[in-house]
């Protein structure tokens, strides 16, 4: 007499093991290859809010107006995957009341287009592709990196032209989900300079002068899901203006806005969007091999116990 192991088994061992393969390879393998940057991306995002803006047809600068920013990233997939890198091309439009009727980026009151690469995996900046502008840095842009920490990010700011600091500021519900919230500010900085008439600086015995272009920006929020980095609401306060040649105070502004902010439904699409990938992401993570391990486990414990004990045959 003889015990041999069935083949039922030696099933379950074989399917116990393989679950126990599995598990870390989930964890350590899989799911850090799943946080990758999407490239085919096709996105609109609105912020609006009241704030001021210099009419160009009176000279004159008119308060309490609805000012909205829209920013359209659309990847360029074929270049995304050509170059291993993602990128995006950006579209973003600071409209009136007066040209956002009009529909045509063109005549938005200021119009900018940019191309912007980074690595897929850490967020950072890459410089190929015709990216555009060419010094861009920072660690957080369009989207934070994933796996947020509770620390400081340099968030690129283009109107800046360089990376502010934004400081973990604790945690904030939007649409009802909970993101990191981090805030920054940026003090007065001269940005460039436009040739403008004198008057209009109080050099009114200048025909032309080249003012000054300055801006600031007293508050900036982003809200931020902690596992994607995707930014789920955003506020800014913009001040850009013009200063006569070496003055020390502000003589024009051309634009300023006061929390300028996420439009609802934009908060919406965000939060929708972020959980979607969250879950995916805590899935591959954490949900799949702690399941795995558990099944694994008991299958493989089931399996030696019926190994052992076998089937008893007569020779």
């Amino acid at each position: 007499m003889r015990k041999t192991a069935s083949p039922f088994s030696l099933v379950l061992l074989g399917l116990g093991v393989f679950l126990l393969v599995l598990a870390p390879m989930l964890a350590w393998y899989v799911a850090p290859r799943a946080q990758r940057t999407p490239v085919d991306i096709d996105a609109t995002t609105v912020f609006t809010g009241t704030g001021s803006y210099f009419d160009t047809g009176t000279l004159r600068t008119k308060n309490r107006q609805k000012i909205t920013i829209t920013r359209h990233v659309l990847g360029d997939v074929a270049e995304s995957e050509r170059s291993g890198r993602a990128v995006w091309d950006v579209s973003t439009t600071v409209d009136t009341p007066v040209t956002l009727e009009l529909k045509d980026p063109r005549k938005a009151f200021q119009w900018t287009l940019e191309r912007w690469v980074t690595d897929r995996r850490t967020n950072a900046p890459v410089h190929c592709c015709k990216e555009a502008p060419t010094r861009f840095e920072g660690d957080a842009y369009l989207k934070f990196p994933f796996d947020v920490q509770r620390r400081t990010y340099r968030w690129w700011d283009n109107t800046l032209g360089a990376a502010v600091p934004l400081r973990f500021a604790g945690t904030k519900h939007v649409q009802g989900y909970e993101g990191y919230r981090f805030t920054g500010t940026v003090a007065p900085t001269r940005t460039g300079s436009r040739q403008v008439p004198g008057r209009l600086v109080g050099r009114p015995a200048q025909g032309q002068v080249q003012a000054e272009e300055w801006y600031a920006n007293s508050g900036i929020e982003m809200v931020v899901e902690p596992r994607t980095g995707r930014i789920i609401n955003a506020s800014i306060s913009p001040h850009k203006t013009l200063r006569a040649p070496g003055a020390r105070t502000d003589a024009v502004t051309l634009l300023r806005g006061s929390g300028l902010e996420f439009t609802p439904a934009t908060q919406r699409t965000q939060v929708a969007l972020a959980d979607a990938d969250s879950t995916k992401l805590k899935t591959v993570g954490e949900t799949a091999p702690l399941a795995a391990a558990v099944a694994g486990g008991g299958l493989t414990l089931f399996g030696v116990v019926l190994v052992v004990r076998g089937r008893r045959r007569f020779s």
